[in-house]
């Protein structure tokens, strides 16, 4: 492998918060009657629940407050969303998306010889920055970097939580 570039994780057991919304998910699903144990006719509707807290969890607090400054705005950004997504989506299929995140490489950070560049969001619902976990855990690869982006403020301001190779990037201006 010549490179790694992990986006929006951390290399710990799926635990907390992101454990909560991905079970959330998938008791929806695996309880709906309609989902007869994967073996349906047609989208079980415990799908629609599953988009809106993939739309919710998946996006960017400031962002949707721009996109979305009312409540009318709101209801009608994430319906157009939710909607466009049961177009193509499927209720197997994310079942195996949301519980395929069961393992952890935290034992195996030692051993990642390829360079890595970890990227994460500073206003990440899911891995939230202020657990500096990632922080802590990149000193162990070898060839490890991890991106933090802020949006907002100095391009090139450093983290005050910078260890070895953490950096903060304003926007997409990825350092």
């Amino acid at each position: 492998m010549d490179a790694l570039l992990p986006l929006a994780s951390l290399p710990v057991q799926i635990s907390g918060r992101n454990r909560v919304w991905r079970r959330t998910i998938s008791d929806a699903i695996r309880s709906d009657p309609e989902w007869h144990n994967g073996d349906y006719a047609r989208q079980p509707p415990s799908l629609r629940t599953a988009e809106e807290i993939y739309f919710f969890m998946g996006s960017s607090p400031l962002l949707r407050w721009q996109q979305m400054p009312d409540r009318s705005t709101s209801d009608a950004v994430l319906d157009a969303a939710v909607a466009a997504d049961l177009k193509t989506d499927d209720a197997n299929d994310t079942l195996y998306q949301i519980e395929a995140s069961t393992t952890t490489i935290l034992d195996g950070l030692e051993s990642i010889r390829a360079p890595l560049l970890a990227i994460n969001s500073a206003d990440d619902l899911i891995n939230p920055r202020n657990l500096a976990i990632l922080e802590r855990e990149i000193k162990r690869v070898k060839y490890g970097r991890a991106v933090l982006i802020r949006w907002g403020g100095n391009a090139r301001a450093r983290h005050p939580y910078d260890g070895r190779g953490v950096e903060a990037a304003a926007d997409s201006a990825v350092a």
